[in-house]
């Protein structure tokens, strides 16, 4: 029986076609920069982006890291939302590797107001204060919803009213805009940089995109080296990177149709209790409406071959992407509604 891993988008597997790219890439070395796979990564990257720069960094929470690295220096504070991903699943790197604080404002579901963002920021122009060096915003966010372009309009005028720049955590940003159905840069227009991650939905086993400014990217690119992120070989990498960036970008609506299918069977299953409006992009959030024994529940799944996070908080989190088909998701809701009967 297949294994259906409904965990995250982290854990897609390489596509039969990447796996060839991979054996086929041409490669040199990265770190002295005549990679040429690498080199067509970032220059596709950059202009998908909209942006001057990219460049190729491990994962996700090294391009965040690295944009904050790259904008700040030690005792400056960066502006973000309370729920981010930043301030919640990044081990507080941000003190670590740059020495800055992290100011959070109230987030609803992932939306910051601007307003509230224009009064939090300081130019440390008193001796007691810091100043504020960046904002991150985060799009799509890590509970699965889609921010308005509006508002990162909003926090984009006021960031350029007060000489702050904005950095886009835009993991899922091409689910975003599948989700939006706008191009890309439709979204980070409203940003100075953006990181992409190229290996959840879009399938590439390893890596992620810093995209920025040519200044920015050419600091960064010195501290990704600090950081113990200048590789070698690295074409490797970077040919199913393009094919992510190039091609799996193109059918992450079939994985948010997924995911609606899905909430639309849980949503029949007595004692669960799912937001369906709230389901916008490839994440399936639920709740229980009564006590449920976790243990038969996990259990009910793994016979079925089902891996998934067990509830946390009452809450639970079921992910689609490209190994995820409709066929599978009838057995998902049985195994569910089996392991949380009375």
């Amino acid at each position: 029986m297949k294994i259906l891993d409904l965990r995250s988008d982290t854990v897609t597997h390489p596509t039969a076609a990447m796996r060839t790219a991979m054996a086929e890439a041409i490669v040199g070395d990265d770190v002295y920069g005549d990679d040429p796979t690498v080199i067509a990564l970032e220059t596709a990257a950059a202009e998908r982006l909209g942006k001057e720069a990219a460049l190729f960094v491990p994962t996700g929470t090294f391009g965040n890291q690295l944009a904050i690295l790259s904008y700040c220096q030690p005792g400056d504070e960066v502006i973000v939302g309370d729920d981010s991903h930043i301030v919640w699943h990044e081990v507080g790197g941000a003190a670590l590797i740059s020495g800055v604080q992290l100011r959070t404002i109230d987030s609803d579901l992932g939306t910051m107001n601007a307003e509230k963002i224009r009064k939090k920021i300081r130019h440390g122009v008193d001796i007691h204060e810091p100043k504020t060096a960046l904002i991150c915003v985060e799009n799509a966010h890590s509970n699965g919803r889609v921010i308005a372009l509006e508002t990162m309009q909003q926090i984009w005028q006021v960031a350029q009213a007060e000489g702050v720049p904005v950095h886009l955590d835009g993991a899922r940003v091409f689910n975003a805009a599948s989700a939006l159905q706008v191009d890309v840069k439709a979204i980070t227009q409203y940003c100075d940089s953006v990181m992409c991650c190229l290996s959840k939905g879009l399938a590439a086993p390893v890596g992620s995109i810093l995209a920025g400014s040519h200044a920015l990217i050419a600091k960064a690119r010195k501290k990704r080296k600090l950081l113990g992120g200048g590789m070698r070989q690295v074409g490797v990498l970077a040919a199913p990177g393009l094919l992510a960036l190039n091609e799996m970008t193109a059918r992450l609506a079939d994985d948010h149709r997924h995911a609606k299918l899905l909430a639309a069977q849980l949503a029949k299953i007595d004692g669960i209790v799912i937001d369906l409006d709230s389901v916008q992009i490839n994440m399936v959030w639920f709740n229980f409406s009564r006590e449920i024994d976790v243990d038969k529940l996990m259990q009910s799944l793994a016979n079925a071959n089902i891996k998934a996070n067990p509830p946390e908080h009452g809450a639970m989190r079921l992910v689609t992407h490209w190994q995820i088909e409709e066929a599978d998701l009838a057995r998902v809701s049985q195994a569910i509604e089996a392991g949380i009967a009375r």
